[in-house]
């Protein structure tokens, strides 16, 4: 593996870790005191702070790998950019049958306390969906499909290289119940990237997949939970027939 990747792989460890001192930071300088959650609120701006200066380190350390130079191997670019927006509906097929997949054969519940926990800060500190939008999805795309699936396709066959890094991918949102939803995500992104050589493919479609999953619980949150209601007395009213 190269010297930079490993530069990159510490940086992205470093950052995970950071909150430990950084939220209690952010709370000893007043920030985040006048929230109903002071912690929740510290954690969401310790969040955008420490991914913005991590993001453009990577760039930096990446300035040259992310360059996407002429190869025979890549697909042309209008056909990159099929495989990038119908990876975005791959990426929630395959959710979906992983999350029913965990429902139905281990019983367990759908909907992650993760996201949930991160929808609830968002609320507190909006600047927070640049992160989980944006800078989060690419982040992670760099390291998990470019540099760790990337470096072991190099020397293993596809199963090999997707299984260890979706696994690694999975570990890292900290939901172990969740073990098969997220690796099925890694896997599709694994997938994409694998099929067009182009890293900018399962970029687009981790962000575009992130941000429909936070549009749907903060800002469509309320119109949704209506038409779940106005569902439910639908079916009151003509079960009773």
């Amino acid at each position: 593996m190269k010297r930079q990747y490993w530069y990159v792989i510490i940086a992205y460890i470093a950052m995970q870790l950071s909150s430990i001192a950084g939220v209690p930071l952010l709370l000893s300088l007043g920030i985040g005191s006048n929230s109903s959650s002071p912690a929740a609120t510290a954690s969401g701006y310790w969040a955008v702070l420490s991914f913005s200066i991590t993001f453009f380190l990577v760039l930096i350390l990446l300035r040259e790998d992310i360059k996407e130079r002429h190869n025979r191997s890549y697909v042309p670019l209008s056909i990159a950019w099929m495989w990038a927006i119908g990876g975005f509906f791959l990426a929630l097929f395959a959710q979906g049958v992983a999350a029913n997949i965990e429902w139905r054969v281990f019983g367990i519940e759908m909907g992650s306390e993760n996201t949930k926990r991160i929808v609830e800060i968002i609320r507190l500190t909006p600047s927070l969906v640049i992160v989980t939008s944006i800078i989060g999805p690419i982040l992670e795309e760099l390291i998990f499909r470019k540099i760790i699936f990337g470096t072991l396709y190099h020397k293993y066959n596809f199963f090999v290289a997707a299984t260890i890094s979706s696994l690694l991918f999975a570990a890292v949102h900290m939901e172990l119940e969740h073990l098969l939803l997220y690796s099925a995500i890694g896997f599709t992104f694994a997938f994409l990237y694998a099929k067009t050589k182009r890293i900018f493919v399962p970029i687009f479609a981790h962000v575009a997949m992130n941000t429909f999953v936070v549009l749907m619980q903060t800002v469509f949150a309320d119109y949704i939970e209506q038409m779940l209601k106005e569902t439910e007395k639908m079916h009151f009213i003509f079960g009773g027939f």
